[in-house]
């Protein structure tokens, strides 16, 4: 039987190190122990921290192909598989505060049937539930279990951020038709969270399928059954992603009508204000012209007979624009 030596696995800034009990729980990791490969040892480490980059590129326990990648060099989710075991980068929902959900944390994982290490900068809350529960007792019991939950906690963050990318949707399309124009920016922050969840899911759920379908010794059928419908519930938060992006297209083009009908109805208005006084500007410029001559130009009473002829005027073009059903 295979053993570790407690303190090769020992890194002094790592964020998790334990043993899987087999029974749901975890057991630390001590220095001066041996430990027997019968279960396995699980590191969580921040690649950024100087203790654990150097580990990273140091220690025997992980192979050569696999040093650069957890250190975070790969971004993309993907899958490759080296021996028995597998390397991972799986894309999370980013919940920390600082950031929004859309730019996505990357986690990166090396797991065979001994050890699993997984590395990430920003903190990945799916880890967090599944470490939660090993400590309530009823987490994973091997690595294939580990795997499940984390893929499916990782699939729940997307789940639930994709619910509530058509909630803001439904809401725009309800503000539309009350001609409630979104604010300046919304649409167009909408559309690209879409489409950045499009881009990185769609090859998260291909490494779900490939997990699914591989015949490994320490995952067995229940578990690849459960990574399959893992699978299959991301693709069902696809179809939503796609359909979004055409929702909010549809959406873009219904803006673009309103305001273009708004800007027209301004300019039709602008347009008939001119043409009711396009005569009395005639006339005033005709009589103030600085000749001799003008009618009523030494008469008490001419600018105020003139003044009313204007509002007559203009009053006589409204009524026929008003007739003509223009106005």
């Amino acid at each position: 039987m295979d053993v570790i030596e407690g303190k090769a696995l020992q890194v002094s800034d790592a964020i998790i190190s334990c043993q899987l009990d087999g029974k749901g729980g975890l057991i630390p990791i001590a220095e001066d122990e041996v430990i027997h490969c019968e279960r396995p040892c699980w590191l969580h480490l921040n690649y950024t921290h100087r203790q654990s980059a150097e580990w990273l590129q140091s220690t025997a326990q992980i192979p050569d192909a696999v040093r650069d990648a957890l250190a975070g060099d790969s971004m993309r989710p993907r899958v490759s598989r080296l021996g028995d075991g597998f390397m991972i980068v799986l894309r999370s929902v980013n919940h920390n505060s600082d950031a929004r959900p859309d730019q996505l944390v990357a986690m990166r994982v090396f797991i065979n049937d001994k050890l699993i290490v997984s590395t990430r900068r920003r903190k990945v809350y799916a880890v967090d539930e599944v470490l939660t529960d090993l400590q309530n007792g009823n987490g994973p019991i091997d690595c294939g279990s580990w795997l499940v939950d984390v893929c499916d906690a990782l699939t729940d963050h997307t789940s639930e951020f994709i619910e509530v990318l058509h909630d803001k949707i439904i809401e725009m399309e309800d503000a539309l038709l009350d001609q409630r124009m979104p604010a300046r920016g919304e649409l167009g922050l909408l559309r690209k969270q879409l489409i950045v969840m499009r881009r990185y899911m769609a090859p998260q759920r291909d490494v779900y399928a490939r997990l699914a379908s591989e015949k490994l010794g320490w995952m067995d059928d229940s578990e690849r059954r459960r990574m399959q419908e893992i699978a299959d519930r991301l693709g069902r938060g696809l179809d939503d992603l796609d359909a979004g992006v055409a929702r909010t297209a549809i959406l873009a083009d219904e803006v673009a009508s309103q305001m273009a009908e708004s800007m027209n109805r301004r300019t039709y208005t602008m347009s008939l204000m001119a043409m009711i006084f396009l005569p009395a500007t005639f006339l005033t410029g005709l009589f103030g012209v600085n000749l001799g001559g003008i009618p009523g130009g030494e008469w008490r009473y001419g600018f105020t007979i003139f003044c009313l002829l204007l509002v007559i005027l203009a009053l006589s073009v409204a009524g026929y624009l008003r007739k003509r059903r223009w106005l």
